[in-house]
């Protein structure tokens, strides 16, 4: 799967997850600061990444996905 690919599904996750825009969603959002995301947020949004891509999210690397960039790069480095 291509970056891109990855970006737009990321994307579209934070659209839904978080009624945001998907155009407006770009690498350097901060999930915490620009979508107000709480701690019950993000572990949702950390399991609907798991589920999309069928990979495995450790609470401690949940924790270190700080924007959209930083979990595109997450999902990259760990495809199956």
């Amino acid at each position: 799967m291509t970056r891109e690919e990855v970006f737009t599904k990321v994307a579209n996750i934070i659209s839904n997850h978080f009624d945001v825009d998907a155009d407006k969603v770009n690498d350097q959002l901060s999930i915490k600061d620009d979508l107000n995301a709480d701690s019950i947020s993000i572990m949702e949004f950390v399991l609907e990444l798991e589920d999309e891509f069928g990979t495995e999210i450790s609470d401690e690397d949940a924790e270190n996905i700080e924007t959209v960039g930083g979990a595109v790069e997450y999902i990259l480095s760990h495809q199956g």
